[in-house]
């Protein structure tokens, strides 16, 4: 990095709430097509050296330099900090630590830093001589406060530090856009977006060995966790049709339940699979299902996986969440309540998928695609925009 003089001005430091070796939550597809635009440099949730006993998917993030080139364009700092980093009386010990490692990755690229996006509660500004400060709510912070581990009061005063010091807020719901505005804070809306280039090849992706459900399939991709109402699967479940669940489970979500709803002969569950082989099992499905329990965290979040199904040309049942409101399109079949919910997916299963309707979703998707969210994310850096389509990095 040192060798690449004068590749650093103008740069944008994005301070994500998950590792870039994680799942792909909206910062990190931002990040990766915002540096077709302008530098970045992408910040990593603060990990300690015991951080991967809890949580052994960090391990990569200890692994190698803290500050470390992805590609040209492209950085990825990990700060790492001591043990307990949240407990009460280190708070400001792991703000100190995360403060000196973005002015010491700062320095170290002799960079001219044009923002700094924070998409964490507890990231500072000020460390990076940034000339605008940008808030990324792509969550309600409050709302998430126990998912987090942190104290809802914590919460608050950073939020309202965070409003008084950012130029900017960029919204990723319409619920979230009028909360910050409530705030008094200027605010964008640009919500999610989906993977189109992914998801576009879902017909022709290779078959996956662990999937062996008669078909049709109802599928779930994403994480089994607080912000699913299993209720809504289980009804799925109790109708006999297949229900297919890929993605990371919490252990300590239901787990009695889910237990119950796993050993069921017409339920499989795959376990977490890499962003890259997604479409394979997408491939499986003839639904997709967003089964989110109606949560404040969930009222003010965008789901990514709605977009997603669609753009691989699959039908979708979702909980009637303000996002899907938003997107106001009969391509998303809404229900809200277990017997409900289970007689949409069965409708959407019976259902006929001929090619002109399959495309018909993924020209809708392809409208709300993250090369789409990143020009305007970028135009609301001030970042001169193009009509040039900006591929991902794993294509």
């Amino acid at each position: 990095m040192a060798g690449l003089p004068g590749a650093w001005d103008g740069m944008v430091v994005i301070c994500a709430g998950t590792s870039w070796d994680g799942i792909w939550f909206p910062e990190k597809h931002i990040a990766d097509r915002l540096a077709s635009y302008a530098p970045v440099l992408y910040v990593d949730p603060p990990v300690s050296p015991l951080s991967p006993r809890r949580l052994p998917e960090l391990a990569p993030s200890l692994e190698g330099p803290r500050l470390r080139l992805l590609r040209p364009g492209l950085a990825r700092l990990t700060p790492v900090v001591l043990p307990g980093m949240r407990r009460p009386g280190m708070q400001r010990v792991t703000e100190a630590l995360v403060r000196r490692a973005l002015r010491a990755a700062v320095s170290y690229l002799d960079a001219d830093v044009r923002a700094v996006v924070t998409a964490s509660p507890d990231v500072p500004f000020g460390e990076c001589g940034e000339r605008a400060r940008v808030v990324y709510a792509t969550d309600d912070f409050v709302a998430g406060a126990a998912l987090m581990g942190v104290g809802e009061a914590q919460i608050r005063r950073n939020e309202r530090r965070l409003a008084e010091e950012a130029d900017l807020v960029i919204a990723a719901s319409s619920a979230l856009a009028d909360h910050w505005r409530s705030l008094g804070t200027e605010t964008a809306l640009i919500p999610n977006g989906c993977d189109h280039y992914l998801y576009a090849a879902t017909d022709e992706a290779p078959w996956p060995d662990d999937v062996d459900l008669p078909a049709p399939i109802a599928g779930f991709i994403g994480h089994l966790s607080d912000r699913i109402d299993v209720d809504l699967l289980e009804a799925v479940a109790a109708t006999g049709r297949s229900l297919l669940l890929v993605g990371p489970r919490q252990p300590t979500f239901e787990l009695a339940r889910m237990d119950g709803l796993l050993r069921r002969p017409n339920v499989r569950w795959v376990g977490s699979k890499p962003f890259e082989s997604l479409p394979s099992y997408l491939r499986t499905m003839h639904v997709g299902l967003t089964p989110y329990a109606d949560s404040p965290f969930n009222r003010a979040s965008f789901p990514l996986k709605t977009l997603e199904y669609l753009a691989g040309g699959r039908g979708v049942v979702a909980t009637d969440l303000p996002a899907v409101r938003w997107l106001d399109s009969p391509l998303i079949t809404t229900a809200s309540g277990a017997g409900p919910f289970a007689a949409a997916v069965v409708g959407a299963l019976d259902e006929p998928a001929p090619p002109a309707l399959a495309a018909e979703r993924r020209a809708f998707a392809g409208r709300h695609s993250w090369t789409a969210r990143t020009a305007e994310f970028a135009a609301a850096l001030g970042i001169y925009t193009s009509s040039r389509e900006v591929t991902p990095s794993w294509t």
